[in-house]
């Protein structure tokens, strides 16, 4: 295989990436107008720079480094509207203390989940995680997926999402509870934490 050939087969693997990309996307952004652009910009940037792309990772792992800064770009040029909703949600009032006894324990044992690492490669599990991170409010998943996909650091996050470090963990905190419970109602059983097949 030639040199264009190659960098056409390329070319078509990036384009059939799209579906996945834009889930990835859609996740992050909760706007799907944010989420298309930044897509078409890593889409484009991935084909324009497949000249420099030297094969030591995988095509699939290249793109998605490239979408993550364009999502990052997104933030940045819709600041002002994320940080209105992440305002709205700190002001959420909420009933912690169903999850908590008077003694500040859990009200119930979670299930044991086994081997995560081993549940997280299948296909349904993920499918089901993928719900659950939907079932979120938009500023709980944006924070999650900034400290769990895109790596940002709590300053990092603050500032994209101008909250306080307080508040930041707080959201996280909140953010991982509620996967917590939705993964242990949807995916866990209590009797034998066993996932549901």
């Amino acid at each position: 295989m030639n040199r264009a050939q190659a960098g056409s087969a390329a070319g078509a693997e990036i384009a059939a990436m799209r579906p996945m990309l834009l889930r990835l996307a859609r996740l992050q952004l909760r706007n799907e107008t944010w989420a298309e652009d930044a897509v078409s910009e890593a889409v484009l940037a991935a084909v324009e720079g497949l000249g420099g792309f030297d094969s030591k990772s995988q095509l699939h792992t290249w793109v998605v480094g490239i979408l993550k800064h364009k999502i990052l770009d997104q933030f940045r040029r819709n600041q002002r509207e994320i940080a209105v909703a992440a305002d709205a949600e700190a002001g959420e009032e909420e009933d912690w203390d169903a999850f908590f006894r008077a003694d500040g324990h859990r009200s119930s044992t979670p299930p044991a989940w086994g081997d995560p690492e081993a549940q997280a490669t299948r296909n349904q599990f993920l499918a089901v995680l993928q719900t659950c991170m939907d079932r979120l409010p938009a500023p709980l998943a944006r924070i999650f997926l900034l400290r769990e996909w895109l790596e940002l650091d709590t300053p990092q996050i603050c500032r994209q999402m101008q909250v306080s470090s307080s508040n930041c963990f707080v959201m996280l905190y909140r953010a991982r509870l509620r996967l917590r419970e939705c993964l242990d109602a949807t995916w866990f059983t209590a009797e034998t934490g066993r996932q549901h097949v």
